[in-house]
This record gives C-alpha cells, sequence and structure tokens, in this order.
C-alpha cells in the first residue's frame, strides 16, 4: 500500500519563489551583488540575446547587469513548475528588462543543507 504523504511543504514553494525574487529584484535595482545571492557559484546559463547564443558560467549574467544597469520597468509573475525535496524549476515571465527585452527564464534550483540556490539558468528572448 502507498503512503499518502506530502513531500514538499508549503514554506518549500515559498523559499524557492523567494530566491527567483532576489533575482527579480536585483535586475530592478541593476545590482549584481543581490542578483548573485539567488545563484549557486557554479551555475550556468544558456539562451540567445539579440539572436546571438550566449552560455556558460553565471558570470555572464553578472556582466549584463554591469553593462545595462538598472530595470525599473521590469514586471514578473514567478511559477513554480517542478519541486521535489532537492529540486525546482522556476519560471520567469518576464517584461521590460533593462534593455526593455521581453523574456521567459527557466530556473533550476537545488536544495542544499536547506538553502535553494539557482545552479542553471535558460532563458528565451522575444522579439521587440
Amino acid at each position: 500500500m502507498s503512503k499518502n504523504i506530502k513531500a514538499v511543504p508549503t514554506a518549500d514553494y515559498n523559499s524557492v519563489i523567494a530566491v527567483a525574487q532576489k533575482y527579480v529584484d536585483g535586475l530592478r535595482a541593476g545590482s549584481v551583488e543581490q542578483v548573485a545571492e539567488a545563484f549557486h557559484d557554479d551555475a550556468v546559463m544558456y539562451g540567445f540575446t539579440n539572436g546571438q547564443l550566449l552560455g556558460g558560467p553565471i558570470d555572464n549574467l553578472y556582466k549584463f547587469v554591469t553593462q545595462n544597469g538598472k530595470a525599473p520597468k521590469i514586471t514578473t509573475r514567478l511559477d513554480v513548475l517542478a519541486i521535489t525535496p532537492t529540486t525546482a524549476v522556476v519560471r520567469v515571465d518576464m517584461e521590460q528588462d533593462a534593455i526593455g527585452a521581453d523574456y521567459n527564464d527557466y530556473l533550476t534550483l537545488i536544495n542544499i543543507a536547506g538553502n535553494w540556490k539557482v545552479i542553471a539558468k535558460v532563458y528565451h528572448q522575444f522579439e521587440g
């Protein structure tokens, strides 16, 4: 007989969304330090920006934030697409980043010793 157990507490959903919100708030403020709070040191990112593949270490995101600054008009919707006790995927539906572009980001998170961090970001930039 299978057990009827809730594997992931609601608090984990809230913690995962809070990490994604740190990322968004950092973009809004143009703060690399704030964005970096959401990401694992070894995180990676891949996607197309203006038709060019941008991929590799998360430092590429930090360079983008440094070069383009604040995104005061940014609006987002954050959704947990999947979650387990140690992994999660969040979709960030984003409009009006620092360069005025719209995106869908997919953040993959891991829970290490009770601390959620983004380990990978893949994204799609929509044409303006």
